[in-house]
């Protein structure tokens, strides 16, 4: 309906409003000047479609071209309009983008004037006028001007912080990003503590299915427990019995099999029948066979062991058997007969081991070289014939002198001369050296194997058959003991050496209370019964020897004094060399009874002794013609008896001391 519309202008995005005139300024009455470009339309608002003709009329205006309220003119800044009211053709013009009056247009100009697209036919202005109707639409711009209020500065300033809102949105879009993994995190988030919570009340509603069930096993085991610990027995007690080792373990094994076995033993005694003990009792008796098949081994290895040669069978005993000795018990509990067959196996080997070691170490001992102290060296014996020694070259030695042979007694060494030294040693000793080194080593070796059979063996077997075992063993031991001790005293005449033996064998009777082993008392009751029958001999044999060593004649006194023929050596009132070995043999005997009881003979035969010497030296002083020479003859012996006896002690030592004292005050009273 309309021809070519004018273009739009630069400032398309702003809406054209008729009262925007008021802007430009006044309407010159000169002439109208340029008009600047007419705004572009805004879609949303209304247009007006009029012919750009210099010469259009206002009338041709069709009555509903009016522009509806809420414009988008809202969107522009405006000033408020001035006091003086604008020329209404130029308003009308500019609305519909005709030139201004009295503009011309060049021809070369390539300026085309381009009507609105949109064209409002009826423009609806009420009752309004014109300028009314632009009134109008100024004051809702200006209504929206508080809603939107934006100026050509202000869009300057976006251009100028366009950058900044493009940062600030991109910041935004990726702090929408952030946002949106944060939700997707916590939706899983929540999904997944959703099924843990889920999972949570399975475990609660498990557990307390499980602490019920507990509370049952718990009831149960109180119930079953006691009775069915008292009957199982563990697959690795089994296996240990079976295939282990011997060792401590296996031992503890051994007993839960006999915890177990009595256990089983006792219920079925009460007359409880139960199934699992039809099931436990072959399994048990089975397995107790073969324990008793390893056991047996064992001890018969062990056994075999102590034949081995060189072979100390204290470390086996120790080591292999007194450790292990629960094995024996069991064996004896349950096989009486196959433990009394590895018994007796025992004391067969225990019985040759000490009799074949015992037999070298007294050869080795015959080895020793000992002073020979035959019948030619009895107290009364003045003659100096030369004395014969057939156990080695002949030594000077005094035999009625004790001197150092009292350390056999005193010393607190239980240390025995080894077969080695024995038959490397050279030099001389006497009977007491052997014996003590062979019955020191024999009760030494007798107390650990008494302990060993009543430890080892017990309570197998009662205390008397401990014993019977023990005699079994040691019987030729201490019969090839009592051998040796024979053949030391049988030709010796040595009373201190026999009387050594004698206390040597007192204090091997002490030590064997002391160690708690009475089932030695027969060997020292036998050797006692060797020893004093044989001191009490030999103090006959001195005795007599005094006896006939009694002067019969002056000539004969006169040799025993040890003078010649003369007078002057016949009356002599020195002590006799007799007095001089008595004395030293008196001591001797003395120092060792120092502890002697009233049972023994020694009091006996030193009475005996005594009275034969004191005869003899009254027979003696009855060849000096002067009484005085007499007496003072016999005060000089019996102080020299008193004096070599002031080293003794003792209650015997004591009476001896005495008695020699009043008789030496009794010759020596006429002289004080």
């Amino acid at each position: 309906m309309w021809g070519d519309r004018t273009p739009p202008s630069q400032h398309a995005n702003r809406p054209y409003s008729p009262a925007g005139a008021s802007r430009r300024g006044p309407y010159s009455p000169g002439g109208p000047g340029p008009l600047p470009p007419r705004p572009g339309l805004n879609p949303r608002s209304s247009s007006l479609s009029l012919v750009s003709t210099p010469n259009a009329s206002t009338a041709n205006l069709p009555a509903s071209a009016r522009i509806p309220n809420g414009s988008g003119l809202r969107n522009e800044i405006r000033k408020s309009p001035g006091p003086d009211v604008p020329n209404p053709l130029h308003v009308l013009q500019t609305i519909i983008g005709a030139p201004p009056r009295g503009t011309k247009l060049n021809e070369g100009s390539n300026t085309e004037i381009i009507q609105p697209e949109d064209l409002v036919e009826d423009i609806d202005f009420g009752s309004l006028s014109l300028q009314a109707f632009a009134e109008e639409e100024e004051r809702q711009i200006a209504r929206s001007k508080d809603v939107h209020s934006y100026s050509a500065q202000s869009i300057e300033e976006y251009d100028k912080e366009k950058e900044n809102f493009e940062d600030l949105h991109r910041s935004i879009s990726a702090c929408d990003q952030v946002l949106n993994s944060v939700e997707t995190y916590l939706t899983g988030f929540q999904s997944d503590l959703g099924a843990v919570s889920a999972e949570i009340e399975t475990l609660q509603s498990r557990s307390t299915a499980l602490n019920a069930r507990l509370e049952n096993r718990r009831v149960v085991e109180k119930l079953l427990g006691p009775s069915v610990e008292d009957l199982s027995l563990s697959p690795a007690v089994v296996r240990k019995i079976a295939e282990g080792p011997i060792d401590e373990g296996w031992i503890r094994a051994l007993a839960e099999l006999e915890k177990r076995s009595k256990a089983i033993e006792a219920k079925q005694k009460e007359g409880q029948k139960f199934k699992a003990l039809e099931d436990l009792q072959p399994l048990m008796e089975n397995l107790r066979n073969k324990a008793i098949a390893r056991i047996r081994d064992y001890l018969v290895q062990q056994i075999k062991a102590l034949r081995s040669p060189n072979i100390n069978a204290q470390i086996i005993q120790q080591d292999a058997f007194m450790k292990y000795k629960e094995l024996y018990t069991f064996l004896a509990r349950h096989q009486r007969k196959l433990a009394d067959e590895i018994g007796q196996a025992y004391i067969n080997t225990m019985r040759w081991y000490y009799l074949n070691h015992f037999t070298r170490y007294e050869h080795a001992l015959k080895q020793i070289k000992l002073h020979v102290v035959d019948k030619s060296e009895v107290l009364g014996q003045l003659d100096e014939a030369p004395r014969r020694n057939t156990r080695g070259p002949s030594v000077a030695h005094d035999t009625f002198s004790i001197g150092r042979r009292m350390d056999a007694l005193k010393t607190n060494s239980h240390t025995a001369i080894s077969s080695y030294l024995a038959e490397e040693d050279k030099s001389m000793h006497y009977i007491e050296t052997p014996f003590r080194s062979f019955n020191l080593t024999l009760i030494d070796n007798a107390s650990f194997e008494y302990t060993f059979i009543n430890n080892f063996f017990s309570p197998a077997q009662t205390s008397h058959a401990i014993s019977r075992t023990f005699d079994t063993i040691f019987a030729p031991t201490f019969a090839l003991g009592q051998t040796l001790t024979k053949h030391l005293v049988e030709s010796s005449v040595d009373a201190l050496g026999i009387l050594l033996c004698v206390r040597l064998n007192q204090h091997f009777a002490f030590e064997l209370q002391r160690r708690k082993v009475p089932a030695v008392d027969s060997y020292i009751n036998a050797t006692n019964m060797l020893l004093w029958p044989k001191f009490q001999k030999v103090m006959d044999m001195h005795c007599e020897s005094l006896r006939k060593t009694t002067p019969s004649a002056p000539g004969r006194a006169a040799l025993l004094t040890g003078g010649s023929s003369s007078s002057s050596n016949a009356q002599s009132t020195a002590p006799h060399p007799l007095t001089q070995r008595f004395a030293s043999f008196l001591h001797g005997i003395l120092a060792m009874s120092s502890e002697a009881g009233d049972d023994e003979p020694v009091a006996n035969s030193l009475g005996r002794l005594r009275s034969d010497f004191e005869a003899f030296l009254t027979r003696l002083s009855k060849g000096v013609g002067d009484a005085r020479k007499r007496e003072r003859f016999l005060f000089n012996n019996y102080s020299l008896v008193g004096t070599i006896l002031e080293g003794a002690s003792g209650r015997l030592a004591e009476e001896n001391r005495k008695h020699f004292t009043e008789l030496k005050e009794a010759y020596g009273s006429d002289e004080r």
